[in-house]
């Protein structure tokens, strides 16, 4: 048996689901999970067999899900695959396989910022600035305090090793 190809992203057919820059529609251009319903988004952990798969939901939770036959016979779910699943009512632990994005729809979510941070697999929708500077280092306003320090202890530094007693060790180590 050979190996399966790796999906790539098809940059055409994302800009043609991101559209024209200049108008700048909201609408979501690919089939979305149905929250009435309560359906979720999820990224399929691991593969089990027969037909049943290991997806971590967009609530946080693992589920075992089913791949029914039709999509079975159609789709191929591979690890990674960003899913819409539909968890059983009487069984919470369990769920049911309803759709698979292809890796450029996956990615147009994730650009759009649709994708909860549990299963966004791309990391295109977090916030550049979300770190804490709780110490104030990357401050604007410290930058030149600290300049001044670093500045004050290389003086300090370069006159303790001033002294010639360092270049005569040196020169009897090596000659």
């Amino acid at each position: 048996m050979g190996r399966r190809r790796e999906e790539k992203v098809d940059e055409e057919e994302l800009a043609r689901l991101m559209g024209s820059v200049e108008g700048e529609s909201s609408k979501i251009r690919v089939k979305m999970p149905n929250t009435k319903v309560n359906e979720m988004f999820a990224i399929a952990e691991q593969i089990l067999g027969g037909r049943r798969v290991t997806v971590l939901c967009a609530d946080g939770e693992t589920r075992m899900a089913r791949i029914p036959g039709k999509m079975r016979r159609r789709q191929w779910v591979r690890e990674g695959d960003l899913i819409i699943v539909w968890p059983w009512d009487f069984q919470d632990s369990k769920a049911d396989v309803k759709h698979r994005y292809t890796k450029t729809q996956a990615m147009y979510l994730s650009r759009k910022g649709v994708l909860p941070a549990d299963v966004d697999v791309f990391g295109m929708n977090a916030q550049a600035d979300d770190f804490d500077d709780e110490d104030g280092l990357f401050s604007s306003s410290n930058a030149s305090e600290v300049e001044e320090e670093t500045e004050e202890n290389v003086e300090e530094q370069g006159e303790e090793f001033d002294d010639d007693d360092d270049d005569d060790e040196i020169n009897d180590l090596f000659g």
